[in-house]
């Protein structure tokens, strides 16, 4: 069987929240992450945004940058990129023939109970490709949690942690606490911590945690000053944290809440000089300027039919940080095309974009996981408290109906919907808009 295919296929096993098999397939395969230095970032929300301008703005410096986020949005080679670029579709091939030949291994001799879950597997990819690429350091997004997700097997030198959020419950618990506790998992012995959450019950879980490890917290807003002028997408941004002060500069990603993502890896981009890692200010400057993160608050022309605003808001503290950029971008409202993930809160989520809709079309991108059209309209109804709900089954379709009422249209709620229509807008011409940048 094809490499790829035998790995896509590797999603019947799901979620298997643990570090014993990613342990093994990595121990079989030489500890790869031995050969560079790691950073991981953790959190609910931002974390994607925080990983991309740490990589940003260490090839700005200079290093030779490996990069692993999860999920992607139109191809599985986005995923692993290095110094930049993804990896090409022979080179996964190769690198996912070559874990796949270790894990039948361990299974053979058994050493593994079963075949390893498909983000075992990514993840193992990643490790493998950043060092045969002989990275300097890797930037890795947790998938899940962080205790047991399996990118919790490096050992990091430095990580993040972005606001707490309920998600996951079922593996992470039901209360913000627990699920704190779930991300303060990444915190090994003598690391450095950067956090942007704020609330002082859940920075008490990560202050415990530390001192439990020796490690050092930083909390990124004590001791900085961001000065704020907001126009449209464009964020100019003048910041002042205890180690430097940066002249004023342009946030490459949209939205006010990107603020504090970037104070976040400003903050850790600066303790990274602790541990070998220099980064000057200027490198800094171009990483958080410079960042491209698509598919947030990522504007988009197609025409002659009008424009796309995508943001994959795909649970409800992300929809509500949505729905504030489009009332105050757009006032009168927007209409949103709409698909959820059968395991996301899709109450929570509706009933946060609800202020911000003009009309909610209905639609499901090709995956098994998501919510049916009808079925998401029928959920969406009894919470749109008078706005028009309709059901699309084809994505396009949902976006040009919804031209017909407005130059601009909104499509959210899943990462898999986001790069699907994504997907065909680029392949129709799509363009980004000068003014979202």
């Amino acid at each position: 069987m094809d490499p790829l295919q035998a790995l896509a296929g590797l999603r019947r096993f799901g979620i298997k929240p643990g570090l014993d098999a990613i342990g093994r397939v990595t121990a079989a395969m030489g500890d790869p992450a031995s050969s560079y230095r790691s950073i991981i970032v953790a959190g609910t929300n931002g974390k994607g945004s925080v990983v991309a301008m740490t990589d940003a703005a260490l090839r700005s410096a200079g290093y030779r940058v490996g990069r692993y986020t999860s999920p992607h949005l139109r191809r599985l080679t986005e995923r692993f990129v290095v110094d930049g670029t993804p990896i090409s579709e022979p080179d996964l091939r190769q690198e996912a023939a070559e874990v796949q030949a270790r894990v039948d291994d361990l299974v053979s001799a058994g050493s593994l109970a079963q075949p390893a879950t498909f983000f075992e597997m990514t993840t193992a990819i990643a490790l493998s490709w950043f060092r045969r690429r002989a990275v300097d350091v890797a930037v890795l997004e947790v998938g899940m949690g962080g205790r047991f997700d399996a990118t919790n097997i490096v050992t990091p030198v430095a990580g993040a942690i972005t606001p707490i959020g309920l998600e996951h419950q079922e593996y992470l618990g039901d209360t913000l606490e627990a699920i704190a506790a779930e991300k303060a998992g990444i915190i090994k012995p003598g690391m450095i911590v950067v956090t942007t959450e704020t609330r002082p019950r859940l920075l008490t879980i990560f202050e415990d945690t530390c001192r439990a490890h020796d490690a050092r917290l930083v909390c990124a807003d004590q001791g900085s000053e961001a000065v704020v002028n907001s126009d449209r997408f464009r964020t100019l941004l003048r910041l002042t944290t205890p180690r430097q002060t940066y002249p004023p500069f342009r946030l490459g990603l949209a939205g006010a809440h990107q603020v504090s993502n970037a104070i976040g890896a400003a903050r850790l981009l600066e303790e990274l000089s602790d541990v070998g890692l220099p980064v000057a200010s200027e490198a800094i400057v171009s990483g958080l300027s410079g960042v491209e993160w698509p598919g947030r608050l990522d504007l988009v022309e197609v025409e002659p039919h009008g424009t796309i605003l995508f943001d994959a808001a795909h649970n409800p503290a992300a929809a509500a940080t949505l729905a504030v950029f489009i009332r105050e971008t757009y006032p009168h409202g927007l209409p949103l095309v709409i698909g959820a993930m059968a395991d996301k809160d899709t109450d929570g989520i509706m009933s946060a974009l609800r202020p911000a809709a003009t009309e909610f079309i209905c639609t499901a991108s090709e995956t098994p996981r998501a919510v049916p059209p009808s079925e998401l309209a029928a959920r969406v109804r009894r919470l749109a408290g008078g706005i028009p709900v309709t059901e699309e089954a084809n994505p396009w379709r949902a976006v040009t109906a919804a031209w017909r009422r407005h130059t601009t249209v909104c499509v959210t709620g899943s990462l898999f919907l986001v790069g699907q229509v994504l997907s065909t807008a680029e392949s129709k011409g799509a363009t980004r808009r000068h003014d979202a940048r």
